[in-house]
């Protein structure tokens, strides 16, 4: 909505408060409670809606996370395995160059 038309609309709903008498007054506001009263109901569902959704969320990156820490731990797991057969290898190769020597 335009800057325009929001002032607009707010001055027009200025002037017809102004021009309402004190009853009309009190029966405007009560309607206008009326209406956020019975829109609370529908409020309420939005929430728990929502708050169901962000329990979901925050389930779904901890289940994530947890996959990750799992494939790190692999990965570090094969690199430290891989370190020990090169180490393996090296020495072989150490003990067989050492063998020929002799």
């Amino acid at each position: 909505m335009s800057e325009v038309k929001k002032s607009y609309e707010q001055k027009n709903a200025q002037d017809d408060m102004q021009e309402l008498s004190k009853e009309e007054l009190v029966k405007r506001k009560e309607e206008i409670s009326q209406f956020y009263k019975e829109n609370i109901r529908h409020l309420k569902v939005q929430l728990e809606y929502e708050e169901y959704l962000t329990k979901i969320e925050k389930t779904r990156a901890e289940r994530i996370q947890a996959q990750m820490f799992i494939v790190q731990a692999y990965a570090t797991q094969e690199n430290q395995d891989e370190s020990e057969k090169n180490t393996v290898r090296s020495a072989e190769v150490e003990f067989n160059a050492v063998k020929t020597e002799a």
